[in-house]
């Protein structure tokens, strides 16, 4: 029977180089059409997973949208402009429910105005990977472990004008993935530790007309999970060594109010992953991968990968093997659209669209909202359009909101107060 050390190592390891909803057996490979499959992996994914069902049924649009409780993925400078005081909201994702029942994505987040200007907010997401059996080299059981990630956020968000505010988010990240499990070589490991920083910026203009209806016009930004590389081995060599999924996402969005009870609105966000790509190396007539005088392999087109968190941040829009075309089939598009009536009740859409030469995750997704006195209630479902399996697919997500506003002044209605 296999070792478990390689069954816990191998495990683990192919989840957390999953780009998020597709796994990726290989990052380089001929597809059909000539291109060319090299897809970029980076430490803990699990922070690009949209957590929020509002986002997920917009096709994981959120960086321009109107400011909610769960705008802390998204973009944090959103809360500048929400008009609630306090709100805690909590998400619940079922992750590759098809093939097991213990892996999930759980997020709380939460908020506080501080004035009419500024705010502070925090969130908590934590993924859990299932239970692992452990066996010896010979089959023998050797007790269970639960493998799980989770971060950490607070944030603080201020306007810095009429239409525009700014935020820094600070982030910690804890992947056990091990358990300690030693390595088949011996090696100690350890859980992989991180520290990342958000910058965001968002832009409202309420001043604008559509059709002679009044309407909202946005624009945001966030440059998410800058820190240092993640290991999970002391000493770890630099192949060893992993980015964290520096991302940015760009976006803008347009609500239109249609009546007093009907508003319409669109959104459309742009991500590129700021980690470097894999270059393609050179080959010998034989197929042999060719070393050079101090035994690494020979880069034929693009740079370096192991690099500084720096160097890899401004080197990513210039460094892969295929030039301009190749970072341009980096970019991820999203659309969503989102109608609500009368405050109460919301119907949602989206689709998500990625290279299949980057990962090929391409998807629909739809999903409903509903708001109850203090109480709002979120659903997300996806619908992939290509043949190939989604973790999410065939499954409903959720999220529950809670408006102390509404709670303070149902109170104050109840009591008689003033």
């Amino acid at each position: 029977m296999m070792n478990s050390r390689k069954i816990i190592i191998g495990f683990v390891s192919l989840v957390s180089v999953i780009q998020v909803a597709n796994a990726q057996t290989s990052s380089t490979g001929a597809l059909n059409g000539g291109n060319t499959l090299n897809a970029i992996t980076t430490a803990v994914p699990v922070l690009l997973i949209s957590p929020d069902s509002r986002a997920g049924a917009m096709g994981e649009c959120g960086v321009a949208t109107s400011p909610d409780i769960n705008s802390m993925h998204w973009n944090a400078a959103k809360y500048a402009f929400i008009d609630k005081k306090v709100g805690v909201a909590a998400s619940y994702t079922p992750w590759l429910r098809k093939l097991v029942p213990d892996i999930s994505l759980a997020y709380l987040a939460g908020y506080g105005k501080l004035d009419k200007n500024s705010a502070i907010a925090g969130s908590l997401r934590y993924f859990s990977l299932g239970t692992i059996n452990f066996t010896d080299a010979t089959g023998n059981p050797n007790g269970n472990y639960k493998p799980n990630e989770f971060a950490v956020d607070v944030a603080y968000t201020r306007k810095l004008g009429e239409k525009f505010s700014a935020a820094m988010a600070f982030r910690y990240i804890n992947s056990n993935l091990t358990g300690g499990l030693p390595l088949q070589n011996g090696t100690a490991t350890k859980a992989g530790q991180a520290v990342g920083v958000d910058i965001s910026g968002f832009y409202s203009n309420k001043d604008i007309k559509v059709s002679e209806n009044k309407s909202e016009l946005t624009f945001g930004f966030n440059i998410s999970n800058i820190g240092n590389k993640l290991s999970y081995t002391d000493n770890a060599a630099p192949e060893a060594r992993n980015f964290l999924p520096m991302n940015l996402r760009l976006g803008s969005g347009l609500k239109i109010n249609l009546d007093d009870a009907n508003t319409v609105a669109f959104t459309a966000d742009f991500n590129k992953l700021l980690v470097p790509t894999p270059p393609r190396y050179k080959y010998d007539a034989a197929g042999s991968i060719v070393l050079d005088g101090n035994g690494e392999r020979v880069i034929e087109a693009g740079k370096d990968p192991y690099r500084s968190v720096a160097s890899g941040m401004f080197g990513s829009f210039s460094d892969a093997p295929d030039g301009f075309k190749e970072e341009m089939r980096e970019i991820i598009i999203q659309v969503g659209a989102e109608y609500w009536y009368d405050k109460l009740l919301a119907l949602r859409a989206g689709y998500f669209h990625e290279n299949k030469t980057k990962g090929g995750r391409q998807f629909f997704t739809l999903g409903l909202g509903v708001k109850y006195n203090v109480f709002g209630l979120d659903f997300a479902y996806l619908v992939p359009t290509v043949p190939r399996n989604n973790p999410l697919q065939n499954t409903l997500r959720f999220s529950l909101s809670f408006d102390f506003d509404a709670f303070n002044k149902q109170n104050k209605e109840t009591t008689g107060d003033n």
